[in-house]
């Protein structure tokens, strides 16, 4: 698993391309050849930038779920829906599909947010509201899910 670091902000042209900033296009070197697969987010208004390798692996968990359970069907479903294989080109830019476009309610300015392995494309009002958010308070998140997590030999988290 490659981590993705850093987050980048950019301006959405008229034909809904986005410019990868430099520092996200070198990160991502190594996937360019393969493609990327962009999908909705689960959780939040924003889309998901899967190196396909990154995919690849999420299938292979995804393919393991029993089809015959209607559950595991129905998430199957709505995991995959919008999907879309997509490529950067030479110049750097990635071309978003309108209904992506749409479900992200992207507009004129946009951020590159790494997540571990991904990267999430937000429209930028939504991001800062999103990391702003009131209606969380993020040092009792961080203990309720990263409190229990002592692997390291220095007592260090």
């Amino acid at each position: 698993m490659d981590t993705i670091i850093g987050t980048y902000e950019c301006k959405v042209d008229a034909k809904g391309r986005l410019l990868l900033p430099a520092p996200l296009k070198k990160q991502l070197a190594t996937s360019l050849q393969n493609g990327f697969v962009l999908k909705r987010s689960v959780f939040q208004p924003c889309l998901e930038l899967y190196p396909m390798k990154e995919w690849d692996l999420m299938m292979q968990k995804i393919n393991k779920l029993n089809r015959f359970v209607k559950k595991n069907n129905d998430f199957i479903r709505r995991f995959t829906a919008g999907v879309k294989v997509v490529e950067i080109d030479a110049l750097g830019r990635l071309l978003v599909p309108k209904d992506l476009v749409m479900f992200a309610s992207i507009a004129k300015e946009v951020v590159f947010s790494s997540a571990v392995n991904i990267v999430e494309i937000w429209d930028k009002d939504l991001y800062e509201k999103s990391i702003n958010g009131e209606d969380v308070d993020f040092a009792d998140l961080a203990e309720e899910v990263m409190g229990n997590i002592n692997d390291d030999d220095n007592g260090i988290s």
